[in-house]
């Protein structure tokens, strides 16, 4: 674990008092008849690197059987209590390989499931996000399916709502789907939103799966990393999971406090049994940090969890994401899509056509 403590800060005092109060809690002369017990929960100050002005790096070491069920509890162990007390940001985290969930399907099952190997995938976002008929969301989904996307997802903003219901979402998507493989023998994957509280997420998961649905979408810092974990590691939710940022910037916005991207959307999401993550892109419209992009998307790759930039992509976008981050992405669009000119299909050829302006072999894709 690294902690960034600002200018300022007593650098080797601050991080005692953090590796003992975020683990032990308390540590004196009069504990000595239970050290032996109570040392091995005790986390460990392991490097410093100060900074000129004070402030800098604290690398800490946690012992693993402190928090070894969950995220939830590995977040209470190292931010907890200080986060609202002593200024200082986690930039990196470092779990055994075996921690946590893994990834059911990640960049080797989704790809599989596609049947698309060597070129970043697409996809699309329904818009618009709310008031669209579960028919029209079926409408939409057939003509980007025709075109050759890859995959759809509904916006992180619609719920489970009355009149537009997950379930008949799902219906109408379902019956493209089969279309689709009737005529062309190509999948496309239909990330549903859940929504719900805790109970309602697991059971509208596995009652999705049951009726069809190829791939999920989840809020993952609203709802939280065990609802994640839950989802990955249940059997009847044998679909690929997509993890949307939504919230995310609460926690890694630009100060000292909270958590690095690389953190919450990268190690985090890949110990949690995310499949696939979305995350704000600056080949887009975002203002991201360069090196925390990069960061976060290298985390991710090297854990086979697919990297999806977002957040105003366009074809433009294209060239430099692939020069950037190579063919083991999915390039997510909206607006790009759904707002151009010639309608549906057209966005989507316009992206499948930087696809090949890039270099990479598209498939052919037979007309309605």
């Amino acid at each position: 674990m690294t902690y960034r403590f600002p200018e300022g800060t007593d650098l080797e005092k601050m991080s005692k008092i953090v590796s003992i109060g975020q683990s032990a809690g308390t540590w004196s002369p009069k504990f000595e008849n239970r050290k032996d017990r109570l040392s091995g929960h005790l986390a460990e100050v392991v490097e410093l690197h100060p900074g000129l002005k004070g402030g800098g790096l604290a690398v800490i070491d946690y012992p693993v059987s402190n928090c070894p069920d969950s995220t939830g509890a590995l977040l209470t162990a190292i931010m907890g209590k200080y986060s609202m007390a002593i200024p200082m940001k986690v930039v990196d985290l470092t779990l055994p390989p075996k921690y946590g969930v893994a990834p059911v399907f990640g960049i080797g099952g989704i790809r599989r499931s596609l049947g698309v190997f060597d070129r970043p995938l697409l996809m699309g976002i329904f818009k618009p996000s709310l008031g669209l008929t579960a028919s029209e969301h079926g409408d939409i989904f057939r003509e980007a399916a025709f075109a050759g996307i890859d995959l759809m997802k509904d916006d992180e903003i619609l719920p489970d709502i009355p009149g537009c219901t997950a379930i008949d979402r799902l219906a109408a998507v379902r019956v493209v789907v089969e279309e689709l493989w009737r005529v062309q023998r190509r999948r496309v994957l239909y990330a549903v939103n859940l929504s719900g509280r805790a109970d309602q997420v697991l059971e509208k998961a596995r009652t999705l799966v049951s009726e069809g649905a190829n791939a999920l979408l989840l809020n993952v810092i609203a709802y939280g990393y065990p609802i994640l974990e839950a989802l990955a590691a249940d059997p009847l939710v044998n679909v690929p999971i997509f993890c949307h940022p939504a919230l995310s910037g609460v926690f890694t916005g630009p100060s000292d406090y909270g958590f690095s991207a690389r953190v919450v959307l990268g190690t985090l999401m890949a110990h949690a049994g995310g499949d696939a993550v979305l995350f704000p892109t600056r080949f887009g419209n975002f203002p991201v940090l360069p090196e925390e992009e990069s960061s976060l998307v290298d985390i991710l790759q090297k854990s086979s969890v697919f990297p999806v930039p977002s957040g105003g992509v366009n074809p433009g976008s294209v060239l430099p994401l692939g020069q950037t981050y190579g063919k083991d992405m999915i390039i997510n669009a909206g607006t790009a899509i759904m707002d151009h000119p010639g309608g549906v299909s057209a966005g989507v050829h316009s992206f499948l056509d930087a696809f090949s302006e890039a270099g990479w072999k598209m498939e052919s894709v037979s007309p309605f």
